[in-house]
């Protein structure tokens, strides 16, 4: 009788301790691809998963100006990797705001409709690349999996696991997966002048030293580069109109962006903003028209009051 007294008194301390750590651990569903075009991977302290973007960013490529070379190359690129052809990975590197990211999500309204899905990872869960990859071999989608303003330090150990993996066998073994990834530096790692101190000419030719080489090596895993520069002034002035006419459509369809124009000249103000900030890009621009839109539309409506 004892025996089994004790044998039921473990089997409640058991069932508490189980419903304890039910209670303290995620409760996960998988993500249905069907319905979501996009996910970021959330590393978990118990388990990392997928999680869905219930909106994604609706980018139309049309919409991404003077970048047409750019464009035109990730998206051939991209186009071939959506037909099972062979694709590069690519880093797209360079000023920021003039357009990286912004280009990436448009390729994904561009061919969502054709199975593409965009997967976005930040530097610190790339340990976690190879499931992520594994999980995304299996389904029949065609994925981006996408790192944003990826950079390096110097002391950090983490790129190699990128640089395994771009010439490993992780991207290799799954024909359903691409990298894409943004950064300001070329080489994702910082260069300083010391680096050269060892490179030198030998039968002349240039032989880079170990710090260069080291650098450059995982920038080379990439076979698709595309760079990006600062906007020329009429380049930033032509996106600063083009936000305000839709930020003006968007707002108030009564009013129109050749009144808001007409009432106080825009450029030399546009101008002034880039100044401040050291950039003339499509974000400066569309920060700025946010700014302007934003003001002329709440001194005409207190006007009207």
């Amino acid at each position: 009788m004892n025996t089994t007294t004790d044998e039921t008194v473990e089997k409640s301390l058991m069932q508490q301790v189980l419903g304890r750590i039910l209670r303290i651990l995620p409760v996960t569903q998988s993500i249905d691809w069907q319905v979501s075009n996009a996910a970021v991977w959330q590393r978990g302290r118990w388990q990392s998963d997928f999680v869905s973007f219930p909106e994604t960013q609706t980018q139309v490529l049309d919409d991404l100006l003077h970048i047409d070379a750019q464009k035109e190359s990730l998206q051939l690129n991209t186009a071939q990797f959506v037909a099972g052809l062979p694709a590069n990975n690519a880093l797209l590197w360079g000023a920021r705001g003039a357009g990286k990211s912004s280009l990436i999500h448009g390729l994904l309204h561009e061919y969502s409709d054709q199975g593409l899905r965009l997967v976005e990872l930040r530097k610190d869960e790339l340990q976690e690349l190879s499931e992520i990859v594994a999980r995304l071999s299996a389904e029949p989608y065609r994925f981006i999996v996408f790192c944003d303003d990826l950079s390096f330090e110097e002391d950090d150990a983490s790129y190699k696991i990128l640089k395994s993996a771009l010439e490993g066998s992780v991207f290799k073994g799954a024909a359903n997966v691409i990298f894409y990834a943004t950064s300001n530096r070329r080489h994702l790692l910082p260069e300083r002048a010391s680096d050269n101190s060892k490179s030198g000419l030998v039968n002349g030719e240039l032989h880079h030293g170990e710090a260069v080489e080291e650098k450059i090596s995982l920038s080379d895993r990439f076979g698709l580069w595309l760079s990006f520069y600062p906007f020329r002034q009429e380049a930033y002035l032509d996106m600063v109109e083009v936000w305000v006419s839709r930020l003006v459509e968007e707002s108030d369809p009564s009013q129109s962006s050749n009144d808001i124009f007409q009432r106080e000249g825009f450029r030399q103000e546009a101008l002034r903003w880039a100044l401040a900030r050291g950039v003339r890009s499509g974000r400066t621009a569309s920060h700025f028209a946010r700014h302007w839109v934003g003001q002329k539309l709440l001194g005409t409506s207190s006007l009207d009051e």
